[in-house]
């Protein structure tokens, strides 16, 4: 009994012993990698330092720790500022993320009427559009456009008077008669068969109406050249 109570103890005092070397053995560990840490910070810090020596040689002569000191309570005395800049920025970023699903909503509609004029062929017809354009200036020489700008005045009035009501109205009258004209000329016709026309209500109004157009044609030339000389 006595012999089985010293080899209890004598296995519980082995694995104490067991356990106590484990832990020395850890803590040797730690030791050393807390070593080799406070080793790679001291190169570290040299490296820095050094670093920081060298620029600052290499500035000293713009600045002196007057300087340094005077930044310093420069940035104390507006720090509320400079904490009032940093709330904008939130804002302005809490703006930003809340604007772009507009942006994007935008976007996508932009593209969509992009699409819809394409499909409708708005963006073909500029591209024909711009044959136009290169026919004129390849077929007008600078000149012709310093004459076009010189009697643009006259041009537009001339225009304004054709697009007047009663003048779109008398002109397709006269295309409409002329459309429906079918004149047949006798290849034999006497003066007495011209004088007998001639004597016809329709003949004298065609006259008289050819007449006043003269008149007033030449009434207009005259007034015309008296306002340029």
């Amino acid at each position: 009994m006595k012999d089985q109570n010293i080899t209890r103890k004598l296995e519980e005092i082995d694995e104490k012993l067991t356990f106590l070397t484990e832990q020395m053995k850890l803590q040797a560990r730690r030791q050393q990698e807390l070593q080799e840490l406070k080793d790679d910070l001291n190169r570290i810090g040299t490296d820095i330092f050094q670093a920081a020596v060298t620029e600052l040689d290499e500035v000293a002569t713009h600045f002196d720790t007057e300087d340094v000191l005077y930044l310093i309570k420069k940035l104390l005395r507006n720090t509320r500022n400079i904490a009032k800049m940093v709330e904008q920025l939130e804002s302005m970023a809490d703006l930003l993320e809340d604007a772009t699903p507009i942006g994007k909503q935008a976007f996508l509609d932009l593209l969509v009427t992009l699409d819809e004029l394409d499909r409708k062929g708005y963006f073909e017809f500029l591209r024909e559009s711009a044959r136009i354009f290169d026919n004129i200036v390849t077929s007008f020489s600078v000149e012709d456009v310093r004459l076009l700008a010189d009697n643009i005045v006259t041009i537009l009035e001339t225009v304004k008077n054709l697009t007047q009501p009663d003048m779109l109205s008398a002109i397709n009258n006269a295309l409409s008669v002329y459309k429906n004209l079918d004149i047949k000329v006798d290849e034999k016709i006497s003066y007495r068969e011209l004088l007998r026309q001639a004597r016809t209500p329709e003949m004298r109004r065609g006259l008289a109406f050819g007449i006043q157009f003269l008149k007033n044609l030449a009434a207009t030339e005259n007034v015309t050249a008296t306002r340029v000389t």
